[in-house]
């Protein structure tokens, strides 16, 4: 319906925008991460999401339209609302997000508050192959960087490489995103 506001931006609130477009005052819901994105200048462009009830029409706005593309990707997950969706983009950044279902991390998205364990199944099963159509993918690099620093520590305490390696790619496998190279190391000394 709308796709962006232009305007005056006449009140900035931590859960709120109010934007004056031609002498309309529009009332914009908005995330933390818009909030921290939006400067106090007068000067405001918002790009916006209208949720249309029986009872209301709601705007919802974003800083950016890449939060407002994740924006909708949430919403459209069975049990994900307009406001739990804010709620997830305040907790965390868009990226974080998204790198948390493209690497099936559960449990940080479990952290959100209104988000149990089968929300952030379902939020994973929906949107992962979606979001890595959109060119979103797992940060490989970094756990490729995760692990030859392990490799190169354990290779250096005595260990066989062929022996390391397996033991890391396990590791890696079962839980490499949520741990720390320290975490790998420890793990791996009492695997091996």
């Amino acid at each position: 319906m709308y796709n962006h506001l232009s305007g005056k931006l006449i009140e900035k609130n931590p859960a709120s925008l109010i934007i004056e477009c031609q002498g309309i005052g529009f009332f914009v819901n908005i995330s933390l991460h818009t909030y921290s994105k939006i400067s106090d200048e007068e000067a405001c462009k918002i790009y916006t999401h209208v949720q249309i009830t029986e009872d209301a029409h709601t705007l919802f706005g974003f800083a950016e339209e890449e939060e407002r593309k994740l924006f909708r990707h949430l919403i459209s997950v069975s049990g994900i609302g307009c406001n739990t969706a804010r709620v997830m983009l305040s907790n965390m950044n868009p990226s974080e997000i998204q790198e948390c279902i493209v690497n099936e991390q559960v449990q940080k998205l479990r952290a959100i508050k209104g988000i149990g364990e089968k929300t952030a199944a379902r939020v994973i099963l929906e949107l992962k192959d979606k979001l890595k159509k959109d060119g979103i993918t797992p940060s490989v690099q970094s756990h490729l960087k995760v692990k030859d620093e392990a490799m190169s520590a354990l290779v250096t305490l005595g260990f066989s490489r062929n022996a390391v390696d397996r033991t890391l790619e396990s590791i890696l496998k079962t839980k490499g995103a949520e741990l720390s190279v320290e975490d790998i190391i420890r793990q791996a000394l009492k695997s091996l």
